[in-house]
C-alpha cells in the first residue's frame, strides 16, 4: 500500500506490520550490556531521515522524578517554583505540563494549590502505577491527564514483573481502557526503552495504543523513558539505543503523532540533553525535563538547557523570560537550601567569571570575545571577574566596575593609585602560597581600605 506523507512531500509503503514477539525467554541484549563490562554501542549504519515536528516544547517532572533525588519540596516551595515555571516558560507554553505525585497528603495539597493558580500553562498531569485503584486519585484530583509506569525492556518485565510480554501488554492496555473510560488522557511511559525489543514488544504495544486512541477519540501518548541513559544520538547506531531510530520508528512504524510523543532521559552517560534535543529533531514534540537536572541517579535533562535549546533551534525567544532561570537559581539556593555547583552552566557562581588577566583585559574592551552571549540582559547575570594571581591590574579594575556598577563617567582605571596597592596586596598574598582565588568579601574589604571613596551596593552580589 502506497500513502502520500504530507510532512515529507513523499509517497511511502505502508506494508510494515510488526507482531509481538511473546518469546520464552528475555531478550537482554548481553551482546551489548554486558553487567560486567561497559555497555557497547553497535552501528548499523542505517540512517533516519530527521524530522522536526511542526511544534516542540518542555514538559517539567521536578515535582516527580526530581524529588526521587532529594528531601521533598513543602507545599510553599512547590507552589513557588510552579509559579516561575509559569513565568519562565511564557504565555503560550513552551513549558507546557507538570507532572505530580499523588499519593500522599501533601501531594494532594500542592496539585491542590496550584490548580488554584488557574494558569494554562504548565498544565498540572498526575503520575500513577499501572493498577486501575490508582484512577481514582487522577478522578478526584480532577486531572485531564496521568502518566502509567509501563515497563517496556525484558529486564522489567521478565525480571522484575515476572510476566511474559502478552501478558505485560494486556494488563497495561487494561489499565489505559480505564482511563479512556473515565475521560483521562494517559500518558504511557516506556520504561527501559533503551533497552527494550523494539520491533518485537515496543512497536507492537505503540500500535495497540494507538488503535485505542483512534476509537476513544482521546489522544493517547507515549513517553520514551530512557531510564539508564543508554540511550545515544549518533545517526547510523543501531537499536535499542538509537535515540533517532526509537522516534522515527514509532512515528513511521508505529504511527505515533509527535504531538502525542515524548522524550525523557537520565544521564549515566553524559548524553542526557543531547538526547532530548535529537528526540525533538527527529519527530518527537514533548521533552522532559527537570529543574538543573534534579532526577534519580544522575538526573534528568536540565530544563532551563531545554529552554535554551530551544530557542537555539526556533529562533523564538519572544515567549520566555530566560532571566526567570537565575531567579530559580536563587531560590533554590537561599529558601531550598541546595547548593548549585559553581561551575554549571547558566545558573553556577563561575558560569560566567573569567580568572585570566588577559580575557579580562579582552573583556574590559568588548566583553563578547569572552562571553557566550549578553548574560546580564538574557539572564540577569553580568559577567564577573574572579582574582586570582594571573589577573593583574585589569582584573581587579573589571570586578570594581562590575561590582559596583560603576558608570562610565566614573569607572575605574589600572593607574588608579588604589587598584595599584589592591593589585600588591593580591601579589603578596599569592607570593606567600597561596592558591585559590580572591574572593568578593576580600576585595571589598580591600577597597574599602585603598579605595573609601565607593560605597557599597545595595546587594551582596556574592553568592
Amino acid at each position: 500500500m502506497l500513502k502520500f506523507n504530507k510532512h515529507t512531500n513523499t509517497l511511502e509503503q505502508l506494508n510494515y506490520v510488526y507482531d509481538l514477539h511473546d518469546v520464552k525467554e528475555p531478550k537482554l541484549y548481553r551482546e551489548i550490556f554486558d553487567y560486567n563490562k561497559i555497555p557497547k554501542i553497535p552501528f548499523n549504519h542505517r540512517r533516519v531521515p530527521m524530522q522536526p515536528p511542526d511544534q516542540i516544547w518542555i514538559t517539567d517532572t521536578t515535582f516527580r522524578d526530581g524529588q526521587q533525588s532529594m528531601p521533598p519540596y513543602t507545599v510553599k516551595q512547590i507552589v513557588d517554583i510552579y509559579d516561575m515555571l509559569h513565568k519562565l516558560g511564557g504565555p503560550k507554553g513552551i513549558i507546557r505540563q507538570c507532572e505530580f505525585f499523588l499519593y500522599s497528603d501533601k501531594d494532594k495539597e500542592a496539585v491542590r494549590e496550584c490548580l488554584a493558580r488557574g494558569y494554562r500553562y504548565p498544565e498540572v498531569t498526575g503520575w500513577i502505577r499501572a493498577v486501575k485503584e490508582d484512577f481514582k486519585l487522577v478522578k478526584d484530583m480532577g486531572l485531564k491527564e496521568t502518566g502509567i509506569l509501563t515497563s517496556a525492556s525484558d529486564y522489567h518485565i521478565f525480571n522484575k514483573l515476572k510476566k511474559t510480554r502478552r501478558q505485560a501488554m494486556e494488563g497495561y492496555l487494561a489499565v489505559v481502557k480505564s482511563a479512556l473510560e473515565i475521560g483521562v488522557i494517559p500518558r504511557c511511559h516506556f520504561e527501559d526503552i533503551t533497552r527494550a525489543d523494539f520491533y518485537g514488544f515496543i512497536v507492537p504495544f505503540a500500535v495497540e495504543l494507538m488503535k485505542l486512541s483512534d476509537e476513544s477519540g482521546i489522544p493517547i501518548k507515549i513517553r520514551a523513558c530512557d531510564t539508564m541513559g543508554y540511550g545515544v544520538p549518533i545517526p547510523g547506531a543501531s537499536l535499542p539505543r538509537s535515540v533517532p531510530g526509537i522516534i522515527y520508528g514509532l512515528n513511521h512504524y508505529a504511527k505515533v503523532p509527535s504531538e502525542q510523543l515524548e522524550w525523557h532521559g537520565h544521564n549515566d552517560f553524559h548524553k542526557v540533553l543531547i538526547n532530548s534535543t535529537f528526540a525533538w529533531l527527529y519527530g518527537c514534540s514533548a521533552a522532559n525535563g527537570t529543574l538543573f537536572g534534579f532526577g534519580e541517579r544522575t538526573g534528568n535533562p536540565p530544563l532551563e538547557a531545554l529552554i535554551i535549546d530551544y530557542i537555539s533551534l526556533t529562533g523564538n525567544d519572544d515567549d520566555v523570560d530566560t532571566t526567570v532561570i537565575t531567579e530559580i537559581a536563587r531560590y533554590f539556593e537561599k529558601e531550598i537550601g541546595i547548593k548549585i555547583p559553581p561551575n554549571y552552566p547558566f545558573v553556577g557562581s563561575d558560569f560566567n567569571v573569567t580568572r585570566a588577566g588577559i580575557h579580562a583585559d579582552g573583556i574590559m574592551k568588548d566583553e563578547e570575545i569572552y562571553n557566550v552571549f549578553n548574560t546580564k540582559k538574557l539572564l540577569n547575570r553580568p559577567v564577573k571577574i574572579g582574582i586570582t594571581d594571573k589577573s593583574g591590574r585589569a582584573g581587579i579594575v573589571y570586578w570594581i566596575n562590575s561590582y559596583f556598577e560603576l558608570d562610565d563617567n566614573k569607572k575605574m582605571h589600572k593607574n588608579h593609585t588604589g587598584v595599584n596597592r589592591i593589585a600588591k596586596w593580591v601579589e603578596s598574598e599569592f607570593a606567600n602560597g597561596r592558591i585559590t582565588s580572591v574572593s568578593d568579601k576580600e576585595l571589598l574589604e580591600q577597597v574599602k581600605r585603598y579605595m573609601p571613596e565607593l560605597t557599597e551596593p545595595a546587594e551582596d552580589c556574592e553568592r
